[in-house]
C-alpha cells in the first residue's frame, strides 16, 4: 500500500493544455487607423457627411470645362465666357437660387419638405413692395424676410402638432399663401415706384466683375456652413433627420429642431425674395411656383437625402450653380424651352437614384 501510495505521488503531473498562439492575429481597430496623407484623406472623404457634394463637384467641373472649350472653339455661337453672360448667370441667377437651396436643404436633412417656398417667395415680394413705397427699405426688408419666417413656422406648427405630411400640408398652404398674397395685392404686378440707389447697391449693385449677390450668397453660405457643421445645432438637425427615435434619446427635441429649420427654410426664402424683387423692380404672385421644384432640384442634385439626415451646404450650392449653368447653356445653345423642364425632372430622378446607392454604400 505504501508503494503505491508513494508510486502515485512521485508521478509527474501532466502540464495544463495550452493552445499555440496563432502566428497571424486580427488587426485591432487602432491598427486599422490610416499612416499616410492620401491613405487619410480617403478615409475623411469616405466618411464625409454628406459625400455628393464631391462627386456633383466634379460633374459641374466638367460640365464648365465643356462650355468654355466649345466658347473658346465658336465664341459667337456660344458666348458662354461673354461678360454679360457670365454676370448675368454666375453672380446672379445662381446666388438667388443657391440660398433657396441652402433653405430647402437644411429643411430636408431635418427629414421634412416645404412645397409653400414659391409662394411664400410671392408673398415676402409683395410685403417687401408695399412697405418700401411708404417708408425706408430696412423696414421692408426686415418684415419682408419675418414675413417668410412666419409663414414657414405657420407651416411647421401645422406638421408637427397634426404630424400630417409635410409633403401634403405645405401643398395646401402653398395655395393659401398665394390666395393670400393676390387678395393684397390684387392680380396686377406689384411694382416699387422709385428703387434708391442705395438700396440698389445694398442687395444688386454691379461692382464690374460681379453683382452683389454674390456677395449676399458666399456670406449666407459661410454661414450656414459653420452652423450646419461646426455648431451643435446644426448635428441635431442631422440627427433628427437621421432618427429622430435615436435623437430623442439622447434629449433632442426633434419638434424644436424641426421648426428651427422651418425658420432658417423661411429666412432664406424671404432672403432671396428681396433679392428677386430689387433686381427686377416688380413682383407678380402666383408666377414663382416654378422656384420651389428648382430648389430642391438643386439640394437633391448637391447630395440631399430625400429620406433626410445627409447633405452639405458646399453641395446645395453647386447643386444651384449646375441647374443653371446647364440652363443657361440650353439657352445659348438655342434649345426649346421645353428642354429645360427636361433637363430639371431628369435631373432630380438621376440624383435622387445616385443618393440612395450611395446611401446603401455607407450604412
Amino acid at each position: 500500500m505504501t508503494d503505491s501510495l508513494s508510486t502515485s505521488t512521485t508521478e509527474p503531473v501532466s502540464e495544463p493544455l495550452v493552445l499555440d498562439e496563432p502566428a497571424t492575429r486580427r488587426r485591432s481597430l487602432a491598427d486599422n487607423q490610416p499612416t499616410t496623407t492620401w491613405s487619410r484623406l480617403k478615409e475623411n472623404l469616405y466618411y464625409l457627411r454628406g459625400r455628393g457634394a464631391l462627386e456633383i463637384t466634379i460633374v459641374y467641373a466638367v460640365i464648365v470645362l465643356a462650355f468654355v472649350v466649345y466658347s473658346l472653339s465658336d465664341r459667337a455661337a456660344f458666348p458662354f465666357l461673354s461678360s454679360s453672360n457670365l454676370a448675368g448667370v454666375v453672380t446672379q441667377s445662381i446666388p438667388v437660387l443657391a440660398l433657396l437651396a441652402i433653405g430647402a436643404g437644411i429643411l430636408m436633412i431635418s427629414g421634412e419638405f416645404d412645397l409653400s417656398m414659391g409662394a411664400s417667395i410671392g408673398f415676402a415680394g409683395v410685403v417687401f413692395i408695399r412697405v418700401v413705397n411708404n417708408h425706408a427699405w430696412p423696414i421692408a426688408f426686415v418684415l419682408a424676410v419675418g414675413s417668410a419666417m412666419l409663414i414657414a413656422l405657420i407651416n411647421g406648427y401645422i406638421v408637427v402638432l397634426t404630424r400630417i405630411p409635410s409633403f401634403i400640408a405645405t401643398l395646401g398652404m402653398s395655395f393659401f399663401w398665394t390666395g393670400a398674397s393676390i387678395y393684397i395685392n390684387g392680380t396686377t404686378p406689384a411694382v416699387i415706384n422709385s428703387p434708391g440707389e442705395f438700396m440698389t447697391n445694398v442687395f444688386t449693385g454691379n461692382f464690374g466683375f460681379f453683382r452683389a449677390q454674390l456677395l449676399w450668397m458666399i456670406g449666407i453660405g459661410i454661414i450656414a456652413w459653420f452652423f450646419l457643421h461646426r455648431h451643435r445645432r446644426g448635428n441635431h438637425i442631422y440627427a433628427v433627420g437621421g432618427n429622430a427615435a435615436a435623437a430623442r434619446a439622447v434629449s433632442i427635441k426633434p419638434n424644436s429642431v424641426r421648426l428651427m429649420a422651418f425658420g432658417i427654410f423661411g429666412m432664406m426664402t424671404g432672403l432671396a425674395a428681396v433679392l428677386t424683387v430689387v433686381r427686377t423692380d416688380g413682383m407678380q404672385p402666383g408666377t414663382t411656383s416654378d422656384l420651389t421644384l428648382y430648389a430642391i432640384a438643386a439640394a437633391v442634385v448637391g447630395g440631399c437625402s430625400l429620406a433626410g439626415g445627409r447633405g452639405t451646404v458646399v453641395g446645395m450650392i453647386i447643386g444651384a450653380a449646375l441647374i443653371r449653368t446647364v440652363e443657361n447653356g440650353l439657352i445659348l445653345a438655342k434649345a426649346p424651352g421645353f428642354y429645360i423642364q427636361l433637363f430639371v425632372g431628369l435631373t432630380i430622378v438621376v440624383a435622387a437614384t445616385i443618393n440612395k446607392l450611395m446611401e446603401g454604400r455607407t450604412s
